[in-house]
């Protein structure tokens, strides 16, 4: 019995408790900590690594649906074409159409996934979590709007030398038409979006976001298709470019914001 006492007592001085060890190590040892939301370290999104998060996301569910992503590069193709045969396919008719053509035809393709804008967020239930993100939700609807005018329009807008080639465009124009679909593009976007949001609650609204959003697009449609047909003329088409630079400047200050109320009305 003494020898097995002696043995304990050996094992316990030799497998000290946690208490011990604890004051064994010295007071330089700090106890692991929680870090919680108020926490310095725990650094709160911002605006730029939120657009980050969203804009990997998009290029994500857009990889997945990339032959959705055609569907507009493909329905201006058919657009133009269409337009070419009705007009007979005389080079000099539809060399004097070709820029209204083209311009419509881009139109038309942005207007055909509009409806998208913001539908497939408000059926997952992605919108209610903007509401709850601490960045501002006209910041998340302005990156989403860019991304989608990026990833639908854009592709079309550097396709419209090869287009124009389909028209007999003439060369000259091309520089100028090019600069007002450039300018013009994202602000038909930036409409869009404000009608997006308008309709984003209501079910299978794809003929009413197009009735609302046309009458919109004119203007940016007249000064457009006008500054490259004054070029053609002779003319100075720095005015109507000007106009439509200032039309998208105001438009990424205010869309995004009245988009983003829009949304707030739907979903309550």
């Amino acid at each position: 019995m003494n020898k097995v006492g002696s043995r304990a007592d050996g094992s316990a001085n030799q497998n000290p408790s946690a208490a011990d060890s604890w004051r064994q190590r010295g007071s330089d040892d700090r106890p692991l900590t929680m870090h919680t939301a108020d926490d310095p370290a725990i650094a709160a999104p911002t605006l730029l690594t939120s657009a980050r998060a969203l804009i990997a996301r998009d290029l994500r569910l857009l990889w997945r649906r990339r032959g959705d992503a055609l569907l507009p590069a493909l329905f201006a193709l058919m657009v133009v074409m269409l337009f070419a045969l009705a007009l007979g396919g005389r080079r000099a008719v539809l060399a004097g159409h070709a820029v209204a053509l083209l311009w419509v035809a881009v139109l038309l393709a942005g207007l055909l996934s509009l409806d998208s804008l913001f539908r497939g967020d408000a059926e997952d239930g992605s919108l209610e979590l903007w509401l709850l993100a601490p960045v501002p939700l006209a910041w998340l609807v302005a990156v989403r709007t860019l991304t989608h005018w990026a990833a639908t329009v854009l592709p079309l807008v550097l396709a419209t030398p090869l287009l124009g080639e389909l028209l007999h465009l003439p060369r000259a124009q091309l520089g100028v038409l090019v600069a007002s679909l450039l300018l013009g593009t994202p602000l038909l976007s930036l409409l869009g979006a404000v009608v997006a949001a308008l309709t984003v609650g209501m079910p299978r609204s794809g003929i009413l976001v197009a009735l609302l959003a046309l009458p919109l697009y004119v203007p940016v449609l007249v000064f457009g298709a006008g500054s490259a047909a004054a070029f053609a003329q002779g003319l100075d088409p720095a005015g109507a470019l000007l106009l439509l630079g200032a039309g998208l400047a105001l438009a990424l200050v205010l869309a995004p914001l009245a988009a983003a109320a829009a949304i707030r009305i739907a979903l309550n």
